[in-house]
């Protein structure tokens, strides 16, 4: 169905770009109650992608929200990839989606058609992952929103957290890098239609294939890329597990373009709320260019999942992630985990050694 409603002119900015810092968020959380429940296993205070609630020996419940501006003109689009980029939490825990709510925001005067088909995109989504919804709520404002709260399954055996790496893991990560940085140079009619479709599509593109490539192997720990970016969401892997984490520039895949127009400074807000939340902690070699540091901290919508997988099953997981291609855009071993030296928790190294 065609409309002429571009909404992306209707949000001050777009998808996961507009989370609130990591920053803001501990000081925001800071005094409240500690309230302990031995079947809540992961709360807010882990800082991980979802809520896991134990409710018997082999069955939890993996519960998480996410919504968002537009970052697609497109409706039925923009309704896939709010729904897309909520499923990936479930699929970060290791967990199942079984049911999901929408959460919605619209303009009164928006029309009805393009309402329909942002609860339509987001529809299709759930049902492509097996999932069903069941319900949601909705209110008027006056820029757009949308998204999910989604309830996932898991056995708490096989439960994956983003505090539990070793030393010694490999992490291999699942799709480009550049999302925010591409998708802001669209809002700005920079980039054009080839650029749109990719970025568009690899925001759709679910991450179930890719945790289900991982199930079989010994994969300690998992996290989704989203508006933290690459270094915040390393960032607390290596917090979480009280590690190190090495990354290599060169061995990243970025958007076609991403590293051109991150040199023109064509970068959303979330970038310099990332830098701020990690620089502290993040050590990046002075032969890593700008735009490519710029880029390690650009918010991804919807990106791909983040692993930290034994050594000697890196090899296998990786196969296993291209022989899902395309299902799974990218296959890209990243780094490594080490023992923390009492320096910054990651350092970025313009080449493997």
């Amino acid at each position: 169905m065609e409309t002429k409603v571009k909404l992306t002119k209707l949000a001050d900015c777009a998808g996961c770009g507009a989370k609130v810092g990591a920053g803001e968020l501990a000081q925001l959380f800071e005094g409240f109650p500690d309230v302990r429940d031995p079947n809540l296993l992961v709360g807010f205070d882990h800082a991980d992608d979802a809520a896991v609630y134990k409710l018997r020996d082999d069955l939890a419940i993996v519960q998480t929200l996410d919504f968002f501006p537009p970052i697609a003109d497109d409706p039925f689009t923009f309704g896939q990839i709010a729904a897309a980029n909520a499923l990936s939490d479930i699929y970060a825990m290791g967990g199942r989606p079984i049911t999901a709510l929408n959460i919605m925001a619209v303009p009164e005067d928006m029309p009805k058609d393009a309402v329909r088909e942002i609860l339509r995109g987001g529809a299709t989504k759930v049902a492509e992952a097996g999932a069903i919804v069941a319900g949601g709520h909705s209110i008027y404002d006056a820029e757009p929103k949308y998204g999910l709260s989604v309830t996932g399954v898991i056995d708490p055996a096989n439960l994956l957290r983003n505090d539990a790496a070793h030393v010694g893991d490999v992490l291999i990560y699942t799709k480009p890098v550049g999302i925010g940085v591409l998708t802001t140079a669209l809002k700005g009619e920079l980039a054009g239609e080839v650029e749109r479709e990719l970025v568009e599509g690899l925001m759709r593109t679910l991450n179930r294939a890719a945790a289900e490539a991982a199930r079989p192997y010994r994969v300690h720990a998992c996290t989704d890329i989203t508006g933290f970016a690459v270094l915040g969401h390393t960032l607390e892997l290596a917090q979480g597990s009280d590690t190190q984490v090495e990354l290599y520039a060169n061995a990243f895949e970025f958007l076609p373009g991403v590293l051109d127009y991150a040199s023109m400074g064509i970068l959303p807000a979330g970038v310099y709320r990332n830098r701020r939340y990690a620089e502290a902690e993040v050590e990046i070699d002075a032969d890593v260019p700008l735009a490519v540091a710029d880029v390690l901290f650009d918010p991804q919508t919807s990106g791909g999942l983040l692993f930290a997988v034994d050594a000697e099953d890196a090899d296998a997981l990786e196969a296993a992630l291209r022989a899902a291609s395309p299902a799974v855009p990218a296959v890209q071993r990243i780094g490594v985990v080490r023992e923390h030296d009492g320096g910054p928790r990651v350092r970025v190294r313009a080449h493997r050694p």
